[in-house]
């Protein structure tokens, strides 16, 4: 049936029970799909339903659907006319594993950072009131998203505004990556489980049909009567309070519901916030047992039992084990992240400290100045944060830790190229923007070991460090604790004539391939490792731009990074001529396996190799050159 939905037009020429068996075989044919090309699944299996219901009482993009974080638009994908080319989702040139606007209509932001959609959606629908267009808004945001501060703030401007043609559906399944956490979350989940709430709807409905109409004094009474029994049939919400119609809680997965209420909220000529209860993963079995994200994001894995069809030991993992050792040695230490413990390495800390950890939601501002906090009272706190997810904290970073000198240890996970996930998931401004912060050391391990090293080193600095790295495999564990590195050392790792490679952080390893590379060209290639971008090695300037004729640095960020504090050193010498910078484009990156994308923009050991060729030209050793004769 799946392939007979070329547009949202065609749901609505569907019976219940074909929506029914649609709504099954779109399951089955996202379970298969992503089985093979990795992505979101768990979030949209549950939103099946919803998403059958909004596309039939909505008429997209007349009325525009905005998604936020995205992660949960594949079925949407699917009914917008994207279904036969799903095979290609997250591939380089396929299909966006979130909502693209180059790929449809129907797509109106590039939206994969959360709690961002109801000022999306709040700045549409006033637009569209301002010229007289049609249509109403639609924001689709997670009880996960709503901890995000955005939203709360974009909830008080929709309150003041009251456009009336906006609509924000609540999607509750009590999770984000994990568990929602906070006070709204409680308070969510009590309005959806409270056993007296039905009993007492069901009851007072019957007493209201049963009051007379009747004039004068009675008929006040009874009017005043009726109000109180409604607020007794609906507890006060805290979208009530705000002057928000309030709406639910709807089953996620009854299309007739959904549609109903879905239906009112378009009529009613109000701002309205319709709450709807789903199951995250829901119809598969896997999913639905797994205890920690319910398989949020998965990568490759056999459709039979939702294990992962290669497990490889990651930086990530590495990370989470050097953590657990170092808060044995450091009391002082506790941990935070924002909604994304296990996606952090932090899972096992969570369970083995439940005292010295703190979730804090997607609340990414909030989780810098709150350590912040600790830290002024003589905690050490280490904050894990995806590389593109602090970029969201700035201010805090600079403002709230750096310029207190605070001793916050960040762990900018996923940093650099990340792949498929796409250019919102991409960390690769992370070395530009933190080298401006005063204060602030930052440092890329080259390898597991070094990251365990770095984080020894961090956890004694009095001060705030940043530790990056990338979404990669790790080749073994490396023993605990790690060998601290001297705040600012550099490694000479390989020594030259012709040239030298200063690469940091990833980079270092395709920098030792290029110099092998370059070998067979008789061009000897020195590799320095840079592991540290604040502060530069004093050898830098005293010693290897002196000897070196070219050095060729090498990031997997944009310039502004490695390549341009290694310029501003060496201008005053008179030296930073012999500069050449290789590091990623100043734009934002398509998705893609992330060997790709770095081989597109000469950031692998060929491209590294090509760069000094260019420069040096081939200088044949006269051993070589005997031996090729």
């Amino acid at each position: 049936m799946l392939e007979t939905i070329k547009s949202p037009a065609d749901l609505r020429r569907l019976s219940g029970p074909q929506l029914d068996e649609l709504a099954q075989e779109i399951r089955e044919f996202l379970i298969e799909h992503i089985s093979e090309t990795g992505g979101h699944l768990s979030p949209n299996l549950g939103v099946v339903e919803l998403t059958l219901a909004l596309h039939r009482v909505f008429t997209s993009p007349r009325d525009a659907i905005i998604w936020d974080t995205g992660h949960q638009a594949y079925v949407h994908k699917l009914v917008t006319g994207r279904a036969l080319k799903f095979k290609s989702l997250r591939r380089k040139e396929g299909l966006s594993g979130y909502p693209s606007r180059k790929e449809s209509e129907h797509d109106w932001v590039e939206n994969s950072h959360a709690s961002t959609s109801l000022s999306y959606a709040l700045g549409m629908a006033q637009a569209r009131l301002r010229r007289g267009e049609p249509g109403h808004v639609v924001a689709v945001i997670g009880d996960g998203a709503l901890t995000g501060g955005m939203a709360y703030e974009a909830l008080n401007q929709i309150a003041h505004l009251q456009p009336p043609n906006l609509i924000v559906v609540l999607n509750d399944n009590g999770r984000s990556y994990a568990p929602t956490v906070g006070g709204l979350a409680r308070h969510l989940a009590n309005l959806a489980v409270d056993p007296r709430y039905e009993r007492l709807k069901d009851q007072v409905s019957r007493r209201l049909k049963d009051l007379p109409a009747v004039g004068g004094a009675a008929d006040q009474a009874a009017f005043r009567l009726k109000e109180s029994l409604k607020q007794l049939v609906q507890p006060t919400t805290v979208f009530d309070s705000l002057g928000l119609k309030y709406a639910g809680p709807v089953d996620g997965h009854d299309l007739g519901a959904l549609e109903t209420v879905l239906t009112r909220a378009r009529e009613i000529g109000e701002p309205a916030v319709v709450h709807v209860i789903t199951e995250k993963g829901r119809g598969y079995g896997p999913a639905i047992e797994d205890e920690i994200d319910k398989l949020h994001g998965v990568s490759a894995f056999d459709p039979e039992t939702g294990r992962a069809r290669r497990s490889e030991l990651t930086y990530t993992d590495v990370f989470g084990e050097a953590v657990m050792s170092a808060a044995v040695r450091h009391p002082e230490l506790v941990a935070m992240t924002a909604a994304m413990a296990s996606s952090t390495g932090l899972l096992d800390f969570s369970r083995e400290f439940p005292d010295r950890f703190y979730d804090v939601g997607i609340c990414e501002q909030h989780a810098v100045t709150f350590a912040a906090g600790l830290a002024l009272a003589g905690c050490r706190p280490v904050v894990c944060i995806y590389s593109t997810f602090l970029q969201r904290a700035y201010d805090q970073v600079v403002s709230d830790v750096a310029m207190h000198r605070l001793p916050v240890v960040f762990v900018l996970d996923r940093s650099g190229v990340t792949g498929p996930d796409g250019a919102s998931h991409h960390g690769i401004f992370d070395l530009a923007y933190l080298r401006t912060v005063p204060n602030l050391l930052v440092a890329a391990p080259a390898d597991e070991s070094e990251l365990s090293g770095l984080l020894e080193t961090a956890l004694t600095v009095d001060g705030p460090v940043a530790i990056r790295y990338p979404k990669a495999g790790a080749a073994a564990l490396p023993e605990m604790p790690g060998e601290p590195f001297p705040v600012g050392r550099w490694e000479e790792l390989r020594r030259g004539s012709d040239a030298a490679i200063v690469a940091i952080g990833r980079m270092v390893g395709v920098a030792r391939e290029a110099a092998q590379l370059l070998d067979a060209d008789g061009i000897d290639v020195g590799v320095i490792n840079a592991r540290w971008l604040k502060p530069l090695d004093p050898r830098l300037v005293s010693e290897w731009s002196k000897r070196y004729p070219l050095l060729l640095t090498a990031e997997d960020g944009v310039a502004g990074g490695l390549g341009a504090a290694v310029l501003e050193a060496l201008a005053p010498t008179g030296r930073a001529g012999k500069v050449r910078t290789a590091a990623l484009p100043d734009s934002f990156l398509a998705h893609g396996k992330a060997s790709e994308i770095l081989a597109e923009h000469g950031l692998s050991a060929d491209g590294l190799a090509d760069r000094v060729r260019a420069e040096v030209g081939h200088r044949a050793r006269p051993r070589q050159a005997k031996a090729a004769g």
